[in-house]
């Protein structure tokens, strides 16, 4: 072994060039050599090793459409209801006014005030325009509302409205926002009925029969949950019927587990017919949204409000002047002891009452209304209540194991009991074309030099009302208006001047000087439709 490794040294000693050329070759035949088995086995790794075969994209299939018919049909006729009331600001305060929804109703995360973003220079101009806090600010709450006629008439709930310097609706799948009026309300269901002016019909929802309604059937609730979530939809089932003991004495609700969360208030909860069978009114949760216990106002009820506000402005109930606790006035031994097999014990019989007038006295048990028995409180109030004002209920009662019949003559529940009055009827919202919301002043004054305005020509904003035009605008203190629709303004004369021409429904552009530092003016245009003076 060891003469052949001294005979191929000295072989390749002897031939350096030939020994070279043949190394090289080698290593370029192993590399290539390398080089192929490598792609090979690359190449056929998915195939040996996974086994998979292509996927395909499989044909469409075709899924129930109920629930999308109904919410084509229904949606475009489910408005959001965004509503201001001016509250008076305590103690003192800097920039813009805050914005906390009322109701738990909640607006989008990010929904700031126009002004929001002059809070730096308030101070500024408070110093020398003597403004120690801002006075009065705003607070918003938002909601639901459903079309319930072509001309623009909203049927919403009044918790919604509640006070409300000024509602703004929405339509669906659109960002303008009308100011609407507020035609009546009612708290005793708390149902309230809008109209808006959009110049064109709209699509409205048709009211359905909600006696017609059985436990278990589908329905679907449409709103604009949290404020933001424009046009949601959720589904459920009926869970129950002529719910009591949840709202007030007139409201009985269908109870439902379709999702109903702050902002759906208002919208429709529609049947598997598209047909309106109640509003959503209320939620029994015990955190800060859905947990499956939804009540809507039934549509019958919500009819016999609506057609009385759109008659007469407000809702007339009759009564015959008895009060009774209806847990303790249809205690069956109680009943019993009186008795009756049923019925409803009277607590007290109010002087002067048509009750009164009939012979009627607290301790009676009353049986039946018009021959229909009473076994409920709703059974002795609802059909006095929709009696016309004026005509007669029979009545049948006991007293002392005996029974009696009388005619009553059904009189306004409001006179009756005054104390339980509620006060509905219109709410003019909105400013006058003329100033809309704003506080001006003439930029020639001492103060208004002091504060570095000696240079500028213009009408300057001292204020700017809440809830106002000029707000929702984006006016803020301290602007400088420099021009109206293209017409130089040097003075508040000017202003009112360029301003009085101008027509509901018109577009307005105002040229601003805006203050960004405490020596420098940025220029701002605003711009809105003129609002019309009783809207």
């Amino acid at each position: 072994m060891g003469l052949q490794l001294r005979e191929f040294a000295t072989w390749v000693r002897n031939r350096k060039i030939l020994a070279t050329l043949l190394v090289t070759v080698t290593l370029a035949v192993g590399m290539l050599i390398g080089t192929v088995i490598s792609g090979h086995v690359g190449a056929a790794h998915p195939s040996s090793l996974v086994g998979g075969t292509p996927l395909a994209i499989p044909d469409p299939v075709q899924m129930s459409s109920a629930f999308a018919t109904i919410v084509k049909q229904v949606q475009p006729a489910v408005v959001n209801i965004s509503t201001t009331q001016v509250i008076e600001q305590r103690g003192k305060g800097r920039g813009a006014p805050g914005q906390r929804n009322r109701g738990g109703e909640l607006g989008p995360p990010d929904e700031q005030g126009p002004n929001q973003d002059q809070q730096p220079f308030q101070d500024f101009f408070n110093r020398f325009f003597d403004f120690p806090d801002q006075g009065p600010t705003a607070e918003r709450s938002l909601g639901s509302g459903v079309i319930v006629d072509k001309k623009g008439i909203i049927l919403t709930n009044n918790h919604v409205v509640d006070q409300a310097t000024k509602v703004q609706v929405t339509l669906n799948g659109e960002q303008t926002q009308y100011t609407a009026k507020v035609v009546g309300i009612d708290e005793e269901t708390d149902l309230a009925i809008l109209k808006i002016e959009v110049g064109h019909d709209l699509p409205f929802a048709k009211l359905g029969n909600s006696d017609s309604v059985q436990v278990g059937d589908w329905a679907l609730a449409i709103g604009n949950p949290f404020g933001f979530l424009q046009g949601s939809v959720t589904a459920g089932i009926i869970s129950a019927k002529d719910r009591s003991n949840v709202g007030q004495q007139f409201q009985r609700f269908i109870q439902t587990d379709a999702a109903i969360n702050p902002g759906n208030s208002g919208g429709p909860l529609v049947d598997m017919a598209g047909q309106v069978i109640g509003i959503n009114t209320a939620i029994i949760t015990g955190g800060h949204g859905n947990e499956g216990v939804g009540f809507a106002l039934p549509s019958n009820t919500a009819i016999g409000v609506y057609n009385q506000i759109i008659s007469s402005g407000k809702v007339t109930r009759g009564s015959i002047g008895v009060s009774f606790t209806e847990t303790q006035g249809a205690n069956p031994i109680v009943l019993k002891e009186l008795g009756a097999t049923y019925g409803i014990v009277l607590q007290r019989v109010e002087a002067g009452s048509p009750a009164e007038k009939a012979g009627l006295q607290s301790g009676d048990v009353i049986t039946s209304v018009n021959g229909k028995p009473v076994h409920t409180g709703n059974d002795l109030v609802n059909p006095i209540a929709l009696t016309p004002i004026g005509n007669s209920v029979h009545v049948t009662y006991v007293r002392d194991k005996k029974e009696h019949e009388a005619s009553i003559t059904v009189a306004d529940r409001t006179k009756i009991f005054p104390d339980r009055t509620v006060n509905g009827g219109s709410n003019d919202n909105g400013p006058t074309p003329a100033e809309f919301g704003l506080r001006l002043e003439d930029l020639g004054t001492d103060r208004a030099r002091r504060a570095g305005y000696e240079n500028m020509k213009g009408a300057l904003v001292t204020e700017v009302d809440p809830a106002s035009f000029a707000e929702d605008t984006g006016f803020a203190r301290g602007d400088v208006i420099t021009e109206v629709n293209h017409t130089a303004v040097t003075s508040v004369a000017e202003y009112r001047r360029a301003v009085s021409g101008l027509k509901p429904g018109q577009d307005v552009l105002f040229k601003v000087q805006r203050r960004s530092g405490s020596d420098q003016f940025d220029t701002v245009y605003l711009a809105g439709v003129v609002p019309a003076p009783e809207q």
